[in-house]
Parts: C-alpha cells; sequence; structure tokens
C-alpha cells in the first residue's frame, strides 16, 4: 500500500459514501487533504488497485460531489480497462454535464461498442445536454455510415461543422463507409486540411482501388508520414500493381522513414505477386536486421513469399522458425507445398496440424483439396470434401467446389463434376463452369464443352476465358469457322482476349515479357539466344505441337507463334543474364501451354539449369528433362 499520507492502512472501502461514513471512516473535517492534490494522484493512476484506494480517500473526505474528481475518477476508470465501473459512477451522477457525458461516450466509442456509445448520446440529447465538438469527434470514432449522415446533419445544425476535428472525423465515416463521393465533397469543401483528414482520404481511394486519384493526393501531399506511405503501397499491393508497390517502397526508403510491420506485410505480398524472390530475400534481411517482430503475421507473410516466389526451402525454414503458430501459419506452409504440388508433404503437414490440436480452417481444406488436384487423387479429394463437412461442419464454398471440379475434371470425371455443380445450394459462377470447361476441351469432350460455353454466353457469365477455351475446342478438331464465330462475338462484345506475360527477376529488377516482344533492351541479344536454342531442340528430335496454336495457317507460321511465346523470352533473357548453373524462376499470368511445357523440359536437359516456372494453376519445376507435375497439370 502507498505511502502517501492519504492512504490509510485499512482494507479498501466499499465506494458508497454513506457506508463509509456509518463506519465512521471519515477524519475530522480539519484533517481532510486538500483537494487539488486528488486530481494529480487521478492523472497519475495506472492501476485498478490504487484506483479503488484513492476513490475510498475521496468518499470518505466528501469530494464524491466535487465535478472535476468525478470527471476524472470516471476517466481513469475507463482508461484503466474498468469500463463497467466508470459506467456505474457515471450512472449515480446526477444530472451529468457535456463533459461527463463525452467521457462516457468516448470510453464506449473507444471499444467499438458504438451502439451503446449511441445511445447514451440520444439519452443526453433527451436531457437537454448540447454536444460539443469532443462529443462529435467520440461518437464518429466506430460511428456506421448511417448513423454518420445523421450525426453530419446535426453537426450544421448545431454549427460545429466547420471544426476541423468534427469535420475530419465525419470524413473519416464517408471514407471507411465507401462513400467516396460524399467523402471528396467534404475534403474538397475543407478550408484546412489535417495530416488525419488528408490520410482518411487517401485510404478511401487506395482502398478502394482509385489508385491513380490516390497517388495524385500523395504526390501533393507536404507532409508524409509513415502511414500515408504505408496506406499507398499497401492499396498498390492489393489491387494488383505489385511493381508501383516495389517503386514506392524504395522511394520510402530513400526518403529515410524507417518501414513499419505494415510496410513489409505490404512489400512481401507485392513480392509473391511478382515472383521477385532475390527482392523478397533483402526485405527479409530488412526485417531482421531493423529487428522488426518475425511475428505470426510477418512470419506468415515469409512463407506465402518465399512459396510463391519458388523457394519452399526458405519457405520451411521461416515456418519452423515461428513461435507460437497458430492455423494461419499452417495454412500458408500446407498451400505452399500444394500449389507447388508437393502433395504428399501437404497432407503429412495436414495431419500434423490436426495432431497438434489445431482445428482447420475453411482455407486449410483449399490447400488439401488443390494438393489432391495436383496430384490425382480422387478418392482422397473425396474423402477431404466430406470430412470437412461431417467432422468440422465447414460449409463449402464456391472455391471448395472449385478444387473439387478440378480435381475430378482433370481426372476425366467429367459427369460427375457437371453434376456436382448443378447439386450446389449456391448458383455457381463463371470460373467453376470454366474449370469444367477446360476440363471437356482436355479429355475432347466437345458437346459438353460447347454447351457449357453456349450456357455462360446466354446468361452473360462468360469471361474471355470462357471464349478463349471455346474457341480452344473448335480449333482443336479443327472447326476454323466456329473459331472465327467466337472471335467475331468477342469483338462484337468488346472482349479481348488476356494477353500471355512471362516474369523474371534478375540482379533485384522484374523484368517482364509479352509474346512476340520486342521491348527489351536486349532484345536483339534474347531473339539470338531462341535461334541457338532452336538448334538445341532440334538436334534432341523436338517437334512443335502446332496443333495448340489457335488460328488458321501454315506450319511455319504456328512453328513461329509457338517459338516466341512469353516463357520463352523469359528463359533465354535468363540463359543470357545469368551464371551458367543457376535456377531460372519464371512466373507467367496463364497456364503454361502444352509446348512450352515440353521445350522447357528439354531446356532443363541440354542446359543443365533447374527451370521454375509459376503459372495461372500451379508451380512446375523442370529439372533433367522432367517436371515436377509429372506431366498432369
Amino acid at each position: 500500500m502507498s505511502s502517501s499520507p492519504l492512504f490509510t492502512s485499512q482494507s479498501s472501502p466499499p465506494l458508497n459514501s454513506r457506508t463509509a461514513r456509518a463506519n465512521n471512516l471519515s477524519p475530522p473535517s480539519s484533517h481532510r487533504p486538500p483537494p487539488e492534490k486528488l486530481p494529480f494522484l487521478l492523472d497519475k493512476c495506472r492501476n485498478l488497485t490504487h484506483l479503488l484506494q484513492i476513490h475510498a480517500v475521496i468518499l470518505r473526505h466528501g469530494h464524491e460531489n466535487n465535478p472535476i474528481l468525478n470527471f476524472k475518477l470516471q476517466k481513469t476508470y475507463s482508461s484503466i480497462g474498468h469500463l463497467e465501473r466508470s459506467f456505474a459512477l457515471f450512472k449515480k451522477t446526477a444530472n451529468p454535464d457535456v463533459y461527463l457525458y463525452t467521457a462516457i461516450i468516448n470510453a464506449h466509442s473507444s471499444r467499438g461498442l458504438h451502439l451503446q456509445a449511441f445511445e447514451l448520446y440520444v439519452q443526453m440529447l433527451t436531457q437537454g445536454v448540447e454536444p460539443n465538438v469532443f462529443t462529435f469527434s467520440s461518437l464518429l470514432k466506430s460511428c456506421l455510415i448511417k448513423d454518420g449522415v445523421l450525426l453530419h446533419s446535426q453537426a450544421i445544425r448545431i454549427g460545429i461543422d466547420g471544426d476541423l476535428f468534427v469535420r475530419t472525423g465525419i470524413l473519416d465515416v464517408y471514407a471507411k463507409g465507401g462513400d467516396l463521393v460524399s467523402a471528396r465533397q467534404l475534403f474538397d469543401t475543407m478550408p484546412e486540411r489535417s495530416l488525419v483528414a488528408v490520410t482518411a482520404m487517401l485510404t478511401c481511394y487506395a482502398k478502394h482501388g482509385h489508385l491513380d486519384d490516390a497517388r495524385v493526393l500523395f504526390d501533393g501531399m507536404v507532409e508524409k508520414d509513415v502511414v500515408c506511405w504505408n496506406v499507398m503501397i499497401d492499396g498498390y499491393a492489393q489491387h494488383g500493381r505489385p511493381n508501383d508497390a516495389l517503386v514506392l517502397f524504395r522511394k520510402m526508403l530513400k526518403a529515410k522513414l524507417k518501414p513499419t510491420e505494415i510496410t513489409v506485410l505490404s512489400v512481401l505480398s507485392a513480392c509473391g505477386q511478382l515472383g521477385a524472390l532475390e527482392l523478397g530475400r533483402w526485405v527479409h534481411s530488412y526485417i531482421v536486421n531493423n529487428r522488426i517482430q518475425v511475428n505470426v503475421h510477418v512470419g506468415t507473410a515469409l512463407v506465402d513469399m518465399y512459396a510463391k516466389c519458388g523457394s519452399l526451402e526458405d519457405a520451411r525454414l521461416v515456418f519452423d522458425g515461428i513461435t507460437g503458430k497458430d492455423v494461419v501459419v499452417w495454412n500458408s506452409m500446407l498451400v505452399g507445398y500444394a500449389m507447388h504440388g508437393f502433395s504428399q508433404e501437404a497432407l503429412q503437414l495436414f495431419d500434423e496440424l490436426r495432431e497438434k490440436g489445431f482445428r482447420p480452417t475453411d482455407i486449410t481444406f483449399i490447400g488439401v483439396l488443390n494438393a489432391c488436384a495436383h496430384a490425382g487423387l480422387v478418392s482422397e479429394g473425396k474423402e477431404f470434401f466430406s470430412l470437412m463437412k461431417d467432422a468440422y461442419n465447414l460449409e463449402p464454398k464456391v472455391e471448395h467446389y472449385g478444387c473439387m471440379v478440378n480435381l475430378l475434371g482433370r481426372a476425366g470425371h467429367l459427369k460427375e463434376a457437371y453434376n456436382l455443380i448443378k447439386g450446389m445450394n449456391a448458383d455457381p459462377d463463371p470460373v467453376l463452369w470454366g474449370t469444367l470447361l477446360g476440363a471437356c476441351r482436355l479429355h475432347g469432350n466437345n458437346s459438353l464443352g460447347e454447351e457449357i460455353a453456349k450456357f455462360l454466353v446466354s446468361r452473360n457469365l462468360a469471361s474471355d476465358g470462357t471464349y478463349v477455351l471455346l474457341s480452344n475446342i473448335y480449333a482443336g478438331v479443327g472447326d476454323w469457322d466456329g473459331v472465327a464465330n467466337v472471335r467475331a462475338m468477342m469483338k462484337e462484345r468488346g472482349i479481348q482476349k488476356e494477353p500471355g506475360c512471362s516474369s523474371i527477376e534478375v540482379n533485384n529488377k522484374v523484368h517482364e515479357f509479352l509474346a512476340g516482344d520486342l521491348r527489351h533492351p536486349k532484345s536483339k541479344d534474347i531473339y539470338k539466344m531462341l535461334e541457338e536454342m532452336y538448334k538445341w531442340l532440334k538436334d534432341h528430335g523436338y517437334s512443335p505441337q502446332t496443333e495448340t496454336v489457335l488460328r488458321d495457317g501454315g506450319e511455319e507460321e504456328k512453328e513461329q507463334s509457338l517459338g516466341v511465346h512469353s516463357e520463352r523470352l523469359a528463359i533465354a533473357f535468363g540463359l543470357i543474364s545469368t551464371s551458367p548453373g543457376t535456377t531460372i524462376k519464371i512466373v507467367k499470368n496463364l497456364r503454361v501451354c502444352s509446348d512450352c511445357h515440353v521445350v522447357t523440359k528439354l531446356i532443363s536437359k541440354i542446359t543443365g539449369r533447374k527451370i521454375v516456372v509459376r503459372d495461372r494453376n500451379r508451380f512446375h519445376h523442370f529439372e533433367n528433362g522432367m517436371c515436377s507435375c509429372g506431366d498432369y497439370w
């Protein structure tokens, strides 16, 4: 117990002043301490024991009706995590003023108890207490957009809508609620803009994908703190512009700002999207050297980055070193194994996860089902699909159905996959139908494929991929009139085929190539290497699979088309830009074609290089003329 003369050696008394006086605990008035010492003690108080002692002294010495002490007492109870005591004290206060109301509203709002905070606000108005700017600022902290509109109207009526804090709070509500128009109108009419207001507007743009507007605002900011940089970098990473995220990250470092955990999470995500392994390793070193804690969040991001960049060895090292793993960390490693086609390792990890007492989530089963799909484990996949429903009461989502359709379709069980889609509780999306459509093309079931494609087109559910797959089906049987009709439909509806794009990281820089690309500064050397590669391939008995070229024309023209696919340009660049024996890692946005798959296997054997390709579906590890997928992808 404190040695302060304000405290006695008796145990903590009850909070009721009447009880304290009945027990004769109040000293004579001549011995009462001056009340000016009590506010100081309340401001310094950081734990419940001391606060109860101070409260007891206030009651014993008759200061319970002192408005300053009552306000500070209520606020301190809340600040040390005892909202229920703060609220009990508030309810006992006769005729609370605006400061007491604001304090208790802020206490609830700060904890996300918006409904209770709003009820207190209504009570305050009912009792005729007029709110001030601090009341509004407190309410707006956890406000929903529908209530924010009401508060905005009331702020205008009371005449405090021009206050910087109130205006910023309302702007933040509109921004978080996704009302971009209202947020922008409010922002444009602000005579003065705080850093918080600009950050709120910036966050609104970035969160909802208006990245160019966000960048204009960001570049125009005189003062930028690390939060602003994080918002912009994360916006790029979350909306498919990883290159921009990494460029901005480098500028942030040049500006001498120290990255935070949020920064590295966004940057690692961008590295994973690009397959930028060396840059990802540099970020990992930065994390270690700057003592950024590798907690479960950072650890999961590192595992995910390494797996997506093709280094399962590094991913596993990070995974094994994370203490206090949660199920999200386990999922990240399991999904990593699955995307690389290391199905047995993924399933073994699933068993370990359960042995350690973790409850699998829907993400866990996406990883497990993908592992089965990549290895053609049909019966095992069916068992896991039933297990998630029966043992863990997890209702399958469209992603799980997608895994099952892919598993069944690739194994040739087209009718079963078709019936599975038809039996879904929810409406299947175009991606699901597209998966089955791709399986129809793979197994030559043109009638079912055509039926599905026409169904999607008639329901306006067809994506560019749907048209391409339908075109592939017609091309596969030499129906060039059918191909022409599909192309005409695409042109009529303004649909363009997504171009194939492959990227490779060399010396911490990511180089991108499109099919037939001539934009690269080393194009002359790249095409010279392509000619050399073609000679190697011919010497090893390579025969181009011209039937995979989806347009009519002569054999020579089709061979030329195959020879300049984007991944071949990337491989050629990798061969001329890296040392012999170095692993070449490539990321492609589309599924690798069967001809390029054969070519890459041969190149790995001829050059003695390991080549790792990440396509839209999975990873392929090419080594000594073999692929980890076993030609099943």
